[in-house]
């Protein structure tokens, strides 16, 4: 027999969440469906009176999902959220501990957490942002109203709100905004057994803490004691004497990209932030930046496809209109400029048949190598393996390989072409412009990102849609400007 849970363990495992949510879904169903009912007997003539059974049914579905929740980690609860309609959703989140509050708002998306936050009035809003430590109240700080800030900010220590103001003061993407400020400080002329007796006297130590950091009285960093060091050492030695002196840090306004490279290059769990001067204001943790390359990474495959921002699932029609309606009309333009195209060679399309079929050929084989090529590019940009130096060997590079590439499988499509039309110059006119245009996807699938990214723009977006629209229009021109010069 399975043992029962204990019912404060926050369960993890993957199976578990989907379990919960297929049965909070159907929970879910049974109550819209009793609550319909209700109303509908409440419209008859005359009022029927609630029935007794039904509501008590009702009450018994609300206890059940109130159960299937109190165990979830506040992750888990943020994906069950996120998966129901928008009336379902606000009614499980009547059922969430009031305690929980602040934790799953931090879990759900952005356009998840709009719509809770609506919901939810000023006072539960203040009651579960008070739950949660400075660095945590700062990253939901840009979606909650000012008036709930301030009183915040009332409730707040002077220690944390003097830190809360530190963290909010830093612009989006950058060590500060993220970096945590719970930390062990040290001072290097103390002995390692009255450091193990200071963090004895604390109830736990902040999560991931593989390190603890030195400074002086100035909150000047002086160097990095690791734990593990810490147990091995004779205890009379002083702390000066086992610090590392090498070792890396960040400062507050560094890019979030460069430090997020930097803990995946050193496998670093926790890093010192450090101000211009020096001071240590707080620590990087590997669990802030794992967040953040989820979220660069979601961004990236939204604005990849055509998509504003993040957007709730079951968001209004209206509202996914608006997010989705900027690229939609981009691809429109450049579909009408690719039917232009197309139209100034009618008469050759009208006197061989064959180029009408052909030509989609060339268009879509030049799309997807040119999106593969932004694909490369994009992620070098990103992990900044692109110089000044070895930028145009990477384009020439490139444009190798789709010579090689167009030789390869143009030829491939010539011999099918012949195959079917018995008409050699027809293959060489196909083979060619295979090539041509998979030489101008190389082209423009380097210098697009690239050009982007020197623009200060983020090169993901709308990349994709760009090479798109140009290797379809140069494509079919290309295919049937030649076909006009040799065979028509």
């Amino acid at each position: 027999m399975e043992p029962a849970r204990n019912p404060s363990v926050e369960v993890h495992d993957v199976n578990d969440v989907h379990e919960a949510l297929e049965r909070a879904a159907e929970l879910l169903r049974i109550h819209d469906e009793l609550q319909a009912m209700a109303i509908a007997a409440a419209e008859e003539p005359g009022g029927t009176p609630p029935d007794p059974q039904r509501t008590q049914r009702q009450t018994q579905n609300l206890d059940e999902i109130r159960a299937l929740l109190d165990p979830l980690h506040p992750a888990d609860v943020a994906y069950i959220l996120e998966a129901l309609p928008r009336d379902q959703r606000l009614v499980v989140w009547d059922l969430v501990k009031a305690d929980r509050d602040g934790e799953i708002l931090l879990e759900v998306s952005d356009a998840v957490r709009e719509t809770l936050i609506a919901y939810m009035d000023d006072h539960e809003l203040v009651a579960a942002t008070g739950q949660l430590d400075t660095d945590e109240i700062a990253d939901l700080a840009p979606d909650l109203p000012r008036e709930v800030i301030e009183d915040v900010f009332k409730l707040l220590p002077p220690e944390e709100r003097e830190q809360l103001r530190e963290a909010m003061s830093y612009a989006e993407d950058t060590a500060g905004a993220l970096m945590d400020f719970d930390m062990v400080q040290i001072r290097e002329d103390v002995t390692l057994e009255v450091v193990l007796r200071y963090l004895r006297r604390l109830d736990e130590l902040p999560d991931h803490t593989d390190q603890l950091f030195v400074v002086d009285r100035a909150e000047q960093l002086k160097g990095l004691v690791p734990v593990n060091r810490l147990l091995v050492t004779d205890l009379d030695v002083a702390v000066g004497d086992v610090m590392l002196k090498d070792y890396t840090q960040f400062n507050a306004n560094d890019d979030a990209a460069d430090v997020a490279a930097a803990f995946e290059r050193y496998d670093l769990v926790s890093a010192p932030v450090v101000d211009d001067a020096g001071r240590l204001v707080g620590r990087m943790t590997v669990n802030a930046v794992v967040d953040y390359t989820r979220d660069k990474i979601d961004s990236e495959k939204l604005s990849a496809g055509g998509l504003r921002e993040d957007e709730d699932i079951f968001a209004s029609v209206w509202k996914s209109v608006q997010n989705r309606w900027a690229w939609l009309a981009l691809n429109l333009i450049t579909a009408f400029i690719a039917s232009r195209v197309i139209g100034l060679f009618e008469g050759s399309i009208g006197k061989l048949v064959a180029l009408a079929a052909l030509m989609p050929i060339i268009a879509g084989i030049g799309g997807n190598s040119g999106n593969q090529t932004i694909t490369m590019i994009v992620r070098a940009l990103a992990l900044g393996q692109i110089t000044r130096q070895n930028a145009s060997k990477l384009f020439v590079k490139e444009l190798s390989v789709s010579a090689l590439n167009g030789l390869i499988w143009g030829g491939l499509v010539g011999i099918f072409a012949f195959l079917i039309y018995h008409n050699w110059q027809l293959s060489l006119v196909m083979m060619l412009a295979m090539m041509l245009n998979l030489l101008l996807a190389a082209s423009m699938g380097v210098l697009i990102p690239m050009a982007m990214d020197k623009l200060g723009r983020d090169p993901a977006v709308g990349s994709s849609v760009m090479i798109t629209a140009i290797t379809d229009s140069g494509g079919f021109f290309i295919f049937l400007g030649l076909a006009t010069l040799f065979l028509v």
